[in-house]
């Protein structure tokens, strides 16, 4: 490919917005042009390597026997209503309508629609274990969409499913997939970790995702420094600092002045974060709760939400606090009415705790859940934080940053049951299948790749994505030696197998370089009359600082070594 035809466009400065490394380079490196908020349009290199991605996951999903399928896209809305996902998913559903006003949504998953294609070709056990797996475009309304690729509202998944008749064959299908994937990111050059994940709106009984850690990630991960766990933080458990120990005390109420927060209250009374109780209020459906956890403690919304089995989950406004009767700073469950109590397993156990009086500046001394107040739901609803405990073995957790690659899920028969993927045993009873799904995201995946490699000058592609392996620069290409040796240069390079990129443009050597370095390909090749003159061409490995001339005829077995180095 030369690139005086090649529909690309670098640029010398990114847009202002693009705050991330990935997404400045994407864009100033012409590998895509964005059309809207969360939407792009692959240039013919950037499109190379989301190709790129697409076969080394193929590969490695047909390495272990799963099989290619295609799924519509466009959804009848009943199968969604179903498997009770038209109101799970809620507002990440795009609706539209055909010409007969039937209801249709863009699939964001494929669950459902993959469950009734396997439905319709599993009779008995026999038909069992089997995975399929596509790759397919989603689109979910995102409601901030950020980061270039990184969170989109239509993109490229790699989405398998598998079908067991029990959950130890799941385990194994897990097992495949989860190996695979670890293929996957290595032979893409991209270092990830497998944490505990929530399960989110996909469901399913566990989860894991499998994040690249960064700075720049959206994402915060947990990380014992003396076992190994490892969790996001929606999901993780901690060892929660001891109550307070004593015997129930008598109610009493004390003023309490201008005291509105729980370092306040603590000071004020002398007394430990621990021995309070912290009230947070939300609307959850729409509807007002009080979640209630001990004073040195944090809510967890996503735990909040789970165990409220809750579609959506805000923070109530001023307006809505006002609304429900509530005194923000002094609130408590005691005589509370007209509202649902959640309360996490630390504000039930802890004796004589001090609440908020339901007053201004007042609070409530030896409150004890049972006898003062009580919690329709019980629940761990802590959230993690930097130096707390490991839930596991008591080290100490450490929060770092990161961005999900990929989550893979056991989802049981959930989907089965709703959807009617069911099969006959070895005893002739009637089974749901169990099920498992596993999803990349390739968009994501590209970018994350990109986080990884690169430094001051641009990408540094490693050799099994980058879109070309050599990028040939010319310089004086209209001089008679110098167009022959670039002829066979190029005529060599493609016959060895390798992808060549010839920058044939009449530009500055200057520009050249500068745009080689910046699109990032594993190895730069200069013809020019002064490279020829000294025996050659001019050798560079993109993560060399130094070029070398190297016999013209020795080019394609240099670069077959460069690329090997790196991959």
């Amino acid at each position: 490919m030369h690139m005086s035809k090649l529909m690309v466009k670098t640029l010398r400065e990114a847009p202002a917005e693009a705050e991330l490394p990935s997404h400045r380079l994407l864009l100033r490196a012409g590998l895509m042009v964005p059309l809207a908020a969360g939407l792009y349009c692959f240039t013919p290199l950037g499109w190379k390597v989301h190709q790129r991605l697409e076969n080394i996951i193929r590969e490695e999903m047909d390495r272990y026997g799963a099989q290619e399928i295609h799924l519509p896209a466009l959804h009848p809305l009943e199968t969604w209503e179903q498997s009770g996902r038209a109101a799970t998913m809620g507002p990440i559903l795009f609706h539209l309508r055909d010409r007969r006003e039937r209801e249709f949504v863009l699939g964001p998953t494929h669950e459902e629609v993959v469950s009734i294609l396997a439905g319709r070709s599993i009779q008995s056990y026999r038909d069992l274990p089997f995975t399929l797996y596509q790759i397919q475009t989603k689109f979910r309304d995102e409601p901030r969409p950020r980061g270039g690729l990184i969170r989109l509202r239509e993109f490229y998944m790699k989405d398998a499913y598998s079908f067991d008749p029990d959950w130890e064959t799941l385990d194994h299908s897990y097992r495949d997939a989860f190996d695979a994937y670890l293929r996957i990111f290595e032979r893409a050059g991209l270092p990830v970790i497998a944490v505990e994940a929530d399960s989110g709106a996909i469901g399913g009984k566990d989860s894991q995702e499998f994040v690249y850690l960064t700075e720049s990630g959206e994402d915060e991960i947990l990380l014992c420094d003396s076992c190994g766990y490892a969790a996001n933080a929606e999901k993780a458990n901690i060892q929660k600092p001891a109550p307070v120990p004593g015997e129930a005390l008598p109610l009493e109420e004390v003023a309490t002045p201008g005291v509105t927060t729980i370092a306040g209250l603590a000071e004020f009374l002398g007394l430990e974060e621990r021995q309070t109780a912290k009230a947070v209020f939300y609307l959850a459906d729409g509807e007002p709760v009080f979640a209630c956890i001990r004073g040195d403690l944090d809510v967890n919304e996503t735990k909040l939400q789970n165990a409220l089995k809750a579609t959506t989950l805000e923070v109530m406004d001023e307006a809505a606090v006002k609304k429900h009767g509530l005194i923000a700073g002094s609130a408590s469950a005691v005589g509370l009415t007209g509202m649902r109590v959640v309360a996490d397993e630390t504000a039930v156990e802890a004796p004589n705790l001090v609440a908020g009086a339901n007053k201004d500046d007042a609070h409530l001394r030896n409150v004890n859940h049972g006898r003062d107040w009580r919690a329709d739901i019980t629940a761990d609803i802590a959230l993690a934080r930097d130096g707390d405990a490991c839930a596991k073995c008591g080290g100490r957790l450490t929060v770092r940053r990161g961005i999900e690659m990929a989550h893979v899920f056991k989802l049981g028969t959930m989907y089965s049951e709703s959807m009617g993927v069911h099969f006959l045993d070895e005893q002739g009873e009637r089974q749901p299948a169990v099920m498992g799904c596993y999803g990349i995201g390739l968009e994501r995946m590209l970018a994350a790749v990109i986080e990884e490699n690169h430094d001051e000058n641009g990408i540094t592609w490693p050799a099994a994505v980058a879109p070309f392996d050599v990028h040939i620069v010319v310089i004086n290409g209209d001089q008679a030696e110098v167009a022959e040796a670039l002829a066979q240069l190029e005529s060599d390079c493609e016959a060895a197998g390798l992808r060549v990129l010839v920058d044939d443009r009449d530009d500055s050597p200057g520009t050249k370089f500068k745009d080689a370095d910046l699109m990032g390909m594993p190895v730069r090749l200069t013809v020019s009359p002064r490279a020829l003159k000294g025996g050659g061409v001019e050798f560079k490995p993109r993560r060399e600082a130094e070029a070398r001339v190297i016999p013209a005829g020795e080019a394609p077995g240099e670069i077959r070594t460069a690329l090997a180095e790196a991959r």
